[in-house]
């Protein structure tokens, strides 16, 4: 992506992270004719966003998809974006899609007429062509892996990665977890007694491998690191203009 430093920026965009919960979610809710049928391990995603869902010959959803008019909204799709690291309040963010579905060889065929994507920031509206030529974020299908790790193994770490927090933030903490990756940063979780609260911490540039990732991580845990001794950067300076 030899472009990123012209459109690069310090967070996804409302598409970009769709097609990401998209890509990792493991199951999903499907609302249809009245009613509600929860799918595990049932839907894979086409490269322009459309869901692929494989039902049992009795299932209602098939029978819906058949006696629905073409085109006209019939059922709607929930994705839910749990946080792999054990956290109060998981949910990062849910995705709904509402349209309708065609059988296509022996599978459901989910087109979307409208997609809303619901963050702790609030709700945002996904542009069907946006989405539709958006991927998934690179690092995703790695997240889980690597944030747990990270927590588990890692904690001395996060402690560091604390010290780029701004200390008002920080107020009361007690336990800081990584909560999210992607390829624009690293968003730690603020637990306090009665409340939490999200930080994230940008990356100098975006990160499109887990190569890439591990270097923009260096590059934090440095910044972490002097941030938490300014008075011996200061003599640093200070004997280097001598």
């Amino acid at each position: 992506m030899g472009d990123d430093s012209q459109s690069w920026t310090a967070a996804p965009a409302a598409a970009e992270r769709a097609r990401s919960v998209l890509a990792a979610a493991w199951s999903c809710s499907v609302t249809a004719e009245g009613t509600r049928e929860e799918l595990v391990g049932a839907h894979t995603v086409t490269e322009d966003g459309r869901v692929l869902v494989t039902v049992p010959e009795d299932s209602a959803l098939l029978a819906a998809a058949i006696c629905a008019p073409r085109g006209e909204p019939s059922a709607v799709l929930e994705f839910a974006d749990v946080a792999p690291v054990p956290v109060r309040n998981r949910i990062r963010a849910r995705l709904w899609l509402a349209g309708w579905f065609a059988v296509e060889e022996g599978q459901l065929a989910f087109t979307p007429t409208r997609v809303v994507l619901r963050q702790p920031s609030g709700a945002v509206v996904v542009d069907l062509d946006e989405l539709a030529a958006a991927v998934p974020d690179p690092l995703t299908t790695a997240e889980a892996r690597l944030l747990t790790h990270l927590a588990d193994c890692h904690a001395d770490a996060v402690e560091r990665l604390s010290r780029l927090v701004e200390h008002d933030s920080l107020h009361g903490a007690v336990r800081v977890q990584p909560l999210a990756v992607d390829r624009h940063g690293l968003t730690l979780r603020i637990e306090r007694a009665r409340a939490h609260g999200d930080v994230r911490l940008a990356f100098h540039a975006p990160a499109d491998d887990v190569a890439q990732l591990t270097e923009r991580m260096h590059v934090l845990l440095t910044q972490a690191s002097a941030a938490s001794c300014p008075r011996a950067l200061q003599r640093q300076r200070t004997d280097g203009d001598r």
